[in-house]
């Protein structure tokens, strides 16, 4: 699987493109403020046809430029006041996207909305886009309760080896992250 992502906007958010190989179709996940030249950069390099576009959740740095493309932007309802643009609504579920089958779970806390998807790779890895729910040494802000249920009971019974794509900073693994929060509220 390919996995493109880079930071964009003031806040510096990660939008990610995901296909099964360069010269395919693919999906790209949270294209949010100033996005579109990345984007569009990482079309051409990759020689990607994007066929949709998936929203973690609807602050505008992660969601600004979600209309931009013409594309189906699938965003839970949760958090469709958050985004000035028609939306397809997501729920949990398996999306089959540009090859791939993206398995969407609703992870609220740092929104009403927040989801999280992960994939299996082709190679027999496994990734997890978080978003805002979780980052490279802690978790996101928001409704701590609901953000810490979140985490203990979708993300950490993930493998330890599932490689953590967040929406701020540097990619990660579920492993340290377990690591990290064993002695914080969220684990318990």
């Amino acid at each position: 699987m390919l996995v493109v992502g880079f930071a964009a906007g003031v806040l510096r958010a990660n939008c990610y493109l995901l296909a099964p190989a360069a010269g395919s179709r693919c999906i790209i996940v949270d294209p949010g403020q100033d996005a579109l030249a990345g984007v569009e950069k990482a079309l051409g390099e990759h020689d990607l046809t994007p066929v949709a576009v998936l929203v973690t959740h609807g602050h505008a740095d992660h969601a600004e430029s979600a209309g931009t493309f013409g594309l189906p932007v699938w965003l839970h309802p949760g958090d469709r006041d958050l985004v000035p643009i028609s939306t397809c609504d997501l729920a949990e579920t398996t999306l089959e996207l540009a090859g791939l089958a993206v398995h969407a779970w609703h992870t609220p806390g740092h929104t009403p909305g927040s989801m999280i998807f992960r994939l299996d790779t082709h190679e027999g890895g496994r990734v997890v886009l978080t978003g805002d729910t979780v980052f490279a040494g802690s978790v996101g802000r928001g409704d701590r309760e609901t953000l810490a249920a979140s985490v203990r009971d979708k993300l950490l019974p993930l493998p330890d080896d599932t490689v953590v794509l967040p929406g701020h900073g540097n990619a990660t693994t579920i492993g340290r992250e377990r690591a990290f929060l064993s002695g914080q509220a969220v684990a318990r």
